[in-house]
């Protein structure tokens, strides 16, 4: 619920603007009183008609057509008695005696009752929600296999560089090769044939 001391500094600038009141309550819709400054008036008390005679009001209005209920006067002999609804859940009663200007107390009244109806929505609010984090990524690897590989790297033997051999140039040698000159072939010499003998056939 709104802070006491907040609600009492309200009431104390309200009844410096109009002199002519007596008191000043607030109230919760159930009857609880949040804050009060009614010398010689028990604030229960006062604090119970309120809200019964606020719910009566309400219910007349409703029934009537007139809308949601919005404040409350009572003018006696001696004085007057203003009821204001101060947000859904507070009303704002206010003592008055009787040379008071009542346009001016429903003006400063209204005025008191919307600042109290800040005061206790901010102190009946929730707390506002941290933002959301984003997710945390995971990790790419993990942080035993890291330590694995890393260890492994260490106890391998290192390998010597490998020497880069020179690449022949590929450019044509500037001097031609010059090739052994052919032997002629001989010509096959054919050996010497045999002379024939004929054979003389002899007739017996």
């Amino acid at each position: 619920m709104a802070a006491e001391s907040d609600i009492l500094e309200e009431l104390r600038r309200l009844r410096a603007r109009v002199p002519q009141l007596t008191g000043a309550l607030v109230a919760c819709a159930d009857g609880l009183v949040l804050a009060q400054d009614t010398p010689g008036i028990d604030p229960e008390n006062l604090a119970a008609l309120t809200t019964t005679a606020r719910g009566l009001a309400a219910q007349l209005a409703e029934a009537t057509g007139q809308g949601d209920f919005r404040d409350l006067l009572v003018r006696g002999v001696y004085g007057c008695a203003a009821t204001y609804a101060a947000g859904p859940v507070a009303v704002l009663t206010l003592l008055a005696q009787d040379p008071v200007n009542v346009g001016r107390l429903d003006l400063e009244g209204r005025r008191a009752a919307a600042r109290i109806a800040e005061l206790v929505d901010a102190a009946t609010a929730p707390p506002a929600k941290p933002p959301a984090k984003p997710p945390a990524k995971p990790p790419d690897k993990s942080p035993a296999k890291s330590q694995a590989k890393s260890a492994a790297k260490a106890t391998a033997r290192p390998t010597a560089p490998r020497a880069r051999t020179p690449r022949a140039s590929r450019s044509k040698p500037t001097e031609t090769r010059t090739r052994a000159p052919t032997p002629p072939t001989e010509a096959p010499t054919e050996a010497p044939t045999a002379p024939t003998v004929a054979r003389t056939t002899t007739e017996s």
